[in-house]
């Protein structure tokens, strides 16, 4: 059980220190760190409920089952507070899916073979496993580096709604109450999840299947059924998911929230399995399982509420003032332990910090000569269609995205998904996202530059950033470089969310992501919530014929941004010092909504991976119509740069020709760059630049790249 519980993904033994720098507190903060999931005031007696957790080493193991209970698990993190699910989303990290993708040759067709695997399974799983539930699967973000073969990351984030008065905390508290435990049959399978989750992958990971859990999602939507209509009865005190650590972790839990202990008979645990022993009873972490907390006398009443749904509720023991779990089994204590010893005492550790020996090399990489390269249409057509860059269609047209009938943009739609908040005129944006390559160089500005992505993405939408939650991945932090990417990963986070003032209110850490190959590239996700007061200011990303197209922002047209870019590093350029200007960028998140309240733009799209050549594209394409941009003769010097450089806080906008003077005067307002680019027309992208020759790409042409298959 200490095991278990004391493991890296259970107690944040070298995180924990770390994450209490982050900023967690806010006028909208209902519940913060700590519990299921964050939650925030959304106005009118209602609050979203949300979370993003990873399943990165079951999904490298048993790709189907250990995505879909990844979105079963972070569904049941949700409902467990009481709110309803209205939306889901992923992050998604693999191996290259073709071996002639690798750039710097560490694939072969067999590595790839596998990473295709590992590919489509987890895509099956998230799809089957979140349509038979019924929640939408609304965007997300996927990725392909070769640090990520054999170990893909499968992050899982779920956005709920609930009242105020609905909320339900996972705390016990009153001796004499109800523990029961409620949905699945027990069974062996997940045992030793959470050690397996805390160590590096190696050859003996098809030895591990048997620590990936099965999931059932036709039994899930039961118990969230069930468990939200308990939400509304003064009958439960508190709820807890049965997730990593199983029984141990739920009873241990519960118990130190409340300051209590419990007292448990496992000979009344439902198990599906013959001859199981106490410790395969408390480890098992088998799915769709909940431990309620129930007032004493009325254990009968909750019992028909869940009989309703043909569930299964079991009295397995009682809450007592003693704080220390203490089980029984056939008839004999099998465990005995404070509650607090399990859950806040696992040692935290500091550890020595020191980046690469490699670093200042990678980082003194000379970027100029690439980025004085003339671009091409060739080029342009390339990035547009990499992996990295290309339409993921293919991926989420295997999600509904439409169940529930709250999406009004769903993916592909926008930079971020727009929901609507039924029984009122707002909208909630929600976006996950992270950086590609850039924590290769600099993880600080990389966790920095996630941030600003994710809040990017919901204010071209039109919505203000409200909450945050995060899924740190990375490798070992017990190397100086693991601890070094560890530490700066966590800074850039917080520094970037206390310039956008916006709290992290929930969030998850997957350490050990290595392979003996080596570490991932630490990848920092970020789930931004954003709200709009009137969803009918919201911005779509396209613009229309004879619309200005702007942008805004600090241009950043140097070599220094092709650093981790994704232009860079298909010409195996992986050097180079990035450079990110934080102020100005939350400047811009700041900006865009006001924008959009006012009717100042009619449309946005954030600058990320490919940079202005590849925004542009996707505009372009989005809309159905060219444009006609004439860049600065600044811009001349460093023509690549300038048109794949990846410098994060920036966006297009489209606004009409009679706004003009309007949109200047507000940026200079709020001291953010603006720079007229040109205008929509036509069924050609023509990008000039200074005095080159201009790229003259047909929209046809445009589609065709993009929509290159996996």
């Amino acid at each position: 059980m200490f095991g278990a519980m004391w493991s890296e993904h259970c107690a944040y033994k070298h995180s924990q220190p770390l994450l209490a720098s982050l900023p967690t507190e806010g006028e909208r903060v209902l519940v913060g760190p700590g519990e299921n999931a964050g939650v925030l005031d959304l106005g009118d007696g209602l609050a979203a409920v949300f979370k993003v957790e990873s399943h990165n080493h079951p999904s490298a193991v048993e790709p189907y089952q250990g995505a879909a209970t990844g979105v079963g698990g972070i569904i049941r993190d949700i409902f467990t507070m009481g709110a309803r699910p209205i939306a889901l989303l992923n992050g998604l990290r693999f191996g290259p899916l073709d071996a002639r993708e690798d750039a710097a040759g560490l694939t072969d067709a067999t590595g790839a073979a596998r990473n295709r695997y590992l590919f489509d399974g987890v895509v099956s799983g998230i799809a089957g496993y979140g349509n038979c539930v019924g929640i939408p699967d609304v965007g997300g973000e996927l990725f392909f580096d070769t640090s990520y073969s054999g170990n893909p990351l499968v992050n899982a984030m779920c956005l709920g709604i609930a009242g105020h008065d609905e909320i339900t905390l996972a705390r016990a508290g009153g001796p004499g109450n109800a523990l029961l435990l409620v949905g699945a049959a027990t069974g062996r399978d997940g045992i030793a999840g959470a050690a397996f989750a805390s160590a590096a992958l190696g050859e003996d990971r098809d030895s591990r299947r048997p620590a990936v859990q099965v999931g059932n999602p036709f039994l899930e939507k039961l118990l969230m059924e069930a468990c939200l209509e308990l939400s509304r009865s003064d009958a439960v005190v508190a709820m807890q998911d049965l997730g990593a650590a199983g029984l141990t972790c739920g009873l241990a839990e519960l118990s130190a929230r409340g300051g209590c202990g419990a007292e448990v008979d496992l000979d009344r645990v439902p198990r599906r399995e013959p001859l199981m022993n106490p410790l395969e009873l408390l480890l098992s972490e088998s799915q769709e399982r909940m431990l309620v907390v129930v007032h004493a006398g009325r254990e009968a009443e909750v019992q028909a509420v869940f009989a309703k749904f043909e569930l299964p509720a079991v009295t397995i023991g009682r809450v007592i003032d003693e704080p220390v779990v203490r089980c029984r089994f056939d008839g004999q204590v099998a465990c005995e332990l404070p509650a607090r010893a399990l859950v806040d005492e696992a040692p935290r550790y500091v550890l020595p910090a020191a980046p690469p020996a490699d670093l200042e090399v990678r980082l003194a990489a000379d970027l100029a000569p690439l980025a004085a390269e003339p671009p091409s249409v060739h080029g342009l057509l390339e990035l547009l269609s990499a992996p990295n860059c290309r339409s993921r269609k293919p991926v989420w047209r295997r999600y509904d995205h439409m169940n529930g009938t709250n999406t009004l943009a769903g993916p592909g739609d926008a930079d971020a998904a727009l929901l609507r908040v039924k029984g009122t005129r707002r909208a909630l944006a929600v976006a996950l996202d992270g950086p590609g390559r850039l924590a290769s160089l600099d993880p600080r500005s990389a966790a920095a530059a996630a941030v600003l992505e994710a809040a990017l993405n919901v204010a071209c939408s039109g919505a203000t950033p409200i909450g945050a939650t995060n899924c740190l991945n990375l490798g070992s932090p017990e190397p100086e470089a693991g601890y070094w990417a560890l530490s700066e990963t966590v800074a850039g986070l917080a520094d970037a969310c206390r310039s956008l003032e916006v709290p992290i209110v929930s969030g998850n850490v997957s350490l050990y992501n290595e392979t003996p190959e080596g570490p991932i590239i630490p990848a920092a996700l970020v789930g931004m919530l954003g709200l709009l007061e009137d969803r009918s200011s919201a911005l779509p990303m396209r613009w229309r014929e004879g619309d200005e197209i702007w942008l805004l922002g600090v241009p950043c047209w140097e070599p220094s941004t092709l650093a981790g870019s994704e232009h860079a590093w298909r010409r195996a350029e992986h050097g180079g010092r990035p450079n990110l200007d934080l102020a100005t960028a939350a400047r811009v998140v700041r900006l865009l909504p006001t924008l959009a309240s006012q009717g100042l733009v009619g449309g946005a799209h954030d600058l990320s991976i490919g940079g202005l050549g590849v925004s542009l594209a996707r505009m372009a394409i989005a809309s159905g119509v060219g444009a006609v941009i004439d860049l600065a003769e600044a811009a001349e010097r460093w023509p690549t740069a300038t048109l794949f450089g990846e410098a994060a806080g920036r966006a297009l906008l489209c606004a009409a020709a009679d706004d003009r003077d309007a949109l200047q005067a507000a940026c200079d307002a709020a001291n953010v760059p603006v720079t007229r680019l040109g205008v929509a027309r036509g069924d050609v992208l023509s990008l000039g630049i200074g005095q080159l020759p201009r790229l003259e790409v047909a929209l046809g042409e445009l589609v065709a790249a993009w929509e290159t298959a996996f």
